[in-house]
């Protein structure tokens, strides 16, 4: 009954969210307060990623991580992310005249990544979990963070640009809130898991696929920003969330493996 509530968390998540959302965009329209924007941008911009982490912590196998660091990951990767690659970008931008797509991807993925850097090194790797699962969904919530971060960021350019035209906020906000799980949440997802992995199996095959995977990150990264249109952004959409499905799907096997009962000394069953 437990493992079905947490399987299903993310629809209860995602349904209180959207009530939340709405009724604050009913009463923003309704009374004409503008005290109510902040309220209607936060929600906007964090309702579907932090359904998609729920949904993707209930599917790392029987280890999980504590809310506790999940919640760090998004904040402090939201906030340390966002702040070092905007001073990166802006100092190359300055240096160079121009920013090609694929040195933006670059920055910003490896921004990403300090924040879970810390985590897996300095609380995870303290307590012996060497699990690539824990690497992944700790990446999932700090690209959320990055991801609901800069979503609110352009929800508030686009209320100043139009004058106040709640409709574009909320363009803004239903386009970039419902393809965050598909770009910056599960490519720092991937790479964080890819490096945990390198962690629990060290080898020289491991630090092959986590290049090959960042590698993968930037290159989705930049794709993402140098196309419009709907149909490349279903076929990045669908490349990066398959993409995440499989290396979880992968890292729940490992994790599954590593926790299995061993045999008790002297005996050849498994522990009862």
């Amino acid at each position: 009954m437990r493992d079905r509530w947490r399987r299903w968390a993310w629809v209860g998540v995602l349904a209180v969210g959207l009530v939340l959302y709405f009724a604050v965009l009913r009463t923003l329209t309704g009374t004409q307060n503008p005290n109510f924007v902040p309220a209607l941008i936060l929600l906007g911009a964090t309702v579907v990623p932090l359904s998609f982490l729920t949904f993707a912590q209930a599917r790392t196998g029987r280890w999980q991580v504590p809310a506790s660091t999940l919640v760090v990951a998004a904040f402090f990767g939201g906030v340390i992310g966002t702040v070092v690659a905007g001073t990166l970008e802006y100092d190359t931008l300055r240096g160079l005249g121009a920013l090609p797509m694929v040195l933006v991807a670059l920055i910003e993925e490896t921004a990403k990544l300090i924040v879970p850097v810390v985590l897996l090194f300095l609380v995870l790797a303290r307590r012996g979990r060497r699990l690539p699962s824990d690497g992944l969904i700790i990446g999932v919530a700090a690209g959320m963070g990055f991801a609901a971060l800069e979503t609110m960021g352009y929800a508030f350019t686009a209320l100043l640009s139009s004058r106040g035209d709640i409709g574009t906020v909320e363009e803004t906000l239903f386009v970039r809130g419902l393809t965050s799980p598909a770009g910056h949440t599960a490519w720092t997802g991937l790479t964080a898991g890819a490096l945990w992995a390198v962690l629990a199996s060290p080898g020289a095959r491991r630090a092959l696929e986590f290049l090959g995977t960042f590698a993968g990150a930037v290159a989705l990264h930049a794709l993402w920003d140098t196309f419009s249109g709907v149909v490349p952004f279903l076929v990045l959409a669908a490349i990066s969330l398959g993409w995440l499905f499989r290396a979880l799907h992968r890292y729940r096997a490992f994790g599954d493996h590593r926790a299995a009962p061993g045999p008790v000394p002297g005996t050849t069953g498994p522990v009862p």
